[in-house]
């Protein structure tokens, strides 16, 4: 039976506020143009599709956080669910450059993009918009510096807000919805909709960060279980509801070409200009708080990981770096991420190298399902389905974006390459 954490400070209500902050921010203000060039009208169910998706895998997250509450996380339970070090440790920098770094520098891409617009309507990639997304990263790193209370109460101040904020643009655009918009006779293929959903399953990696809140809250295996399925519950209804009244004011056409203003564009309508410069601030404060989530389940995934040996020293708090070397490192490299990429191939790796390690956090829940007290069912559910829909997005990717699934196959082959240079310094220096 799990303890409460010797020194636990964050609440439940701002685990949940950590969640959907970190979910929001990534997905439905950088991704619906992308998804809709894929899913066509259909992406709504696209967002249902990989909610249930996500449900089913936050319930092997929720077993393994009751199990073995820690600020490792998902990595934690990929360490403990297999005996190959190999295995863990190229799974550990996978998990860290995408579901951190790559999920850090995508969001940050879309904040600098709105950004750019509003100050000097700058073009969405430009000089403008990668400097405001450098700058976003070093507050964000700034208030995750500042403690656990502190992002607690900014996260809770901020979700607040766009709860209220997106509560008003989905009254206002389905109040003057176009059904015909919506007609199921304007959606792709089943086969376009299935690759779309691990598209979409990028915008609920969010779920993920709540796992490596583990070791700050104060009674893991009550407050665990309330925290993730309550996040995914808003985020989930709030992507269903956002999606429709998106695509059910404009084309698909004009949500693509809009790209990560779709839902600023889409506002305008029902809503006036007042309402394009309101879901513009609600993206603002969505990817700085999804940033900001980002960056503190990073700190807690690094220090965790360098404690353990499978990262270096200056990950953890014993080097030149000082006690924050992991989330100095961590904001550089989501600067140069931004820097270099752009947010389609961001998302495109980004969805398929995450999801794959949810599946191996799946298949460890189902093989400990006895130990984690887990049901089969869901366990096996939660892995095969996840499974299926990445080797079908894997596919679609090769077929349809070549270049991002070639840039996925670098990023494996980098961590692969990072953990042999690893292993290979610390046996020799053991």
């Amino acid at each position: 039976m799990s303890q409460p954490a010797p020194q636990a400070r964050l609440t439940v209500r701002g685990a949940i506020t950590l969640g959907v902050g970190a979910m929001v921010g990534a997905g439905i203000f950088a991704l619906l143009g992308q998804t809709g060039a894929i899913a066509g009208s259909a992406v709504w169910l696209s967002f249902l599709l990989a909610g249930l998706m996500s449900a089913a895998l936050g319930y092997t997250l929720v077993k393994f956080a009751i199990h073995l509450p820690s600020s490792g996380g998902l990595i934690a339970y990929v360490e403990h669910g297999y005996r190959s070090r190999r295995l863990v440790g190229v799974t550990a920098w996978l998990g860290y450059l995408t579901a951190v770094v790559v999920v850090g520098a995508m969001v940050s891409a879309s904040f600098g993009d709105y950004a750019a617009v509003l100050i000097a309507d700058g073009p969405p990639g430009g000089w403008l918009s990668k400097l405001c997304a450098s700058v976003l990263v070093l507050a964000g790193a700034w208030v995750t510096v500042s403690g656990p209370r502190l992002v607690d109460h900014v996260q809770s101040v901020i979700v607040g807000l766009l709860l209220v904020v997106f509560a008003i643009f989905v009254v206002g655009t389905l109040s003057q919805l176009d059904p015909s918009l919506l007609a199921p006779s304007t959606y792709p293929g089943a086969g376009d909709i299935v690759a779309s959903v691990a598209l979409t399953f990028f915008a609920f990696l969010g779920f993920g960060v709540i796992s490596f809140a583990g070791a700050d809250l104060r009674r893991p295996r009550r407050d665990m279980p309330i925290a993730m399925y309550t996040a995914l519950a808003i985020t989930t209804v709030l992507y269903v509801a956002v999606a429709l009244g998106v695509f059910g004011t404009l084309s698909v056409d004009e949500v693509v070409a809009a790209g990560p203003r779709a839902i600023a564009v889409a506002a305008e309508p029902a809503l006036g200009h007042a309402g394009y410069v309101m879901m513009a601030g609600a993206a603002l404060l969505a990817t700085s708080s999804s940033v900001t989530a980002t960056l503190y389940a990073g700190r807690a995934l690094t220090s965790s990981l360098a404690a353990s040996g499978t990262f270096p020293p200056p990950f953890g708090s014993g080097t030149r770096l000082g006690r924050h070397g992991g989330l100095v490192i961590t904001a550089a490299l989501m600067i140069a991420f931004v820097t270099v990429l752009g947010i389609d191939a961001l998302a495109s790796i980004g969805s398929a190298v995450s999801l794959a390690v949810f599946v191996l956090v799946a298949v460890a829940a189902f093989r400990l399902r006895s130990e984690l007290q887990a049901s089969p069912v869901l366990t096996a559910s939660a892995a095969g389905i996840s499974g299926f829909v990445l080797a079908w997005f894997v596919v679609d990717l090769y077929s349809a974006q070549r270049r991002s699934f070639w840039l996925m196959l670098a990023l494996v082959a980098l961590a692969v390459a990072i953990d042999a240079v690893w292993t290979r310094r610390r046996s020799r220096s053991g």
